[in-house]
């Protein structure tokens, strides 16, 4: 069993490159307020982050793209132009799908496709439900591959992949 435990908490606590000031565990839940205010989204605002309800955010100071999203989107608090289909391909692969105009060749489109070459970071959170406040960080991601467009349907390699149980629930929502 010791001999399991620096593997284990690598995997579960790691903060996947992160920043040291960020204090983010990837595979850990928290809420829009908490990962803005980690993410330093703070807006020049000393006592709270500005509203944020829409699914991605750009944090253009930390060169960084945030997307929260949820999977299960059966209920009736989504409209049919809002439901995405999101889901874990794998447990090193997400699928995910862009607001509903974004083009390859948008402004948006570009920055995610290059994210790498131009030095930006991509940080994915999803939940499973709607009615769940916190969102499980999945960590830093990296492009693969997109089809079509308006929306993008955008393939993302996941640094650290999923734990089992996560992948099983996040494949499930397909």
């Amino acid at each position: 069993m010791a001999e399991l435990t620096p593997g284990l908490y690598e995997n579960i606590v790691t903060s996947a490159g992160l920043p040291d000031d960020v204090p983010l565990a990837v595979h850990s839940r928290y809420t829009r307020m908490e990962i803005q205010c980690a993410l330093g989204d703070s807006k020049g605002t000393a006592v709270r982050p500005p509203t944020w309800r829409e699914g991605v955010r750009w944090l253009p100071e930390a060169a960084t793209d945030v997307f929260v999203f949820t999977l299960d989107k059966t209920d009736s608090g989504f409209s049919p132009t809002t439901r995405y289909r999101d889901y874990a391909i794998s447990r090193n692969l997400i699928h995910w799908e862009s607001q509903s105009m974004t083009t390859a060749d948008s402004r948006t489109g570009r920055r995610y496709r290059s994210h790498e070459h131009s030095g930006s970071s991509v940080l994915l959170f999803a939940r499973m439900h709607r009615s769940d406040r916190a969102f499980w960080f999945l960590g830093p991601a990296t492009y693969v591959s997109h089809k079509g467009e308006r929306p993008m349907q955008i393939t993302w390699r996941l640094e650290v992949p999923l734990p089992g149980d996560l992948f099983a629930q996040f494949a499930a929502a397909v």
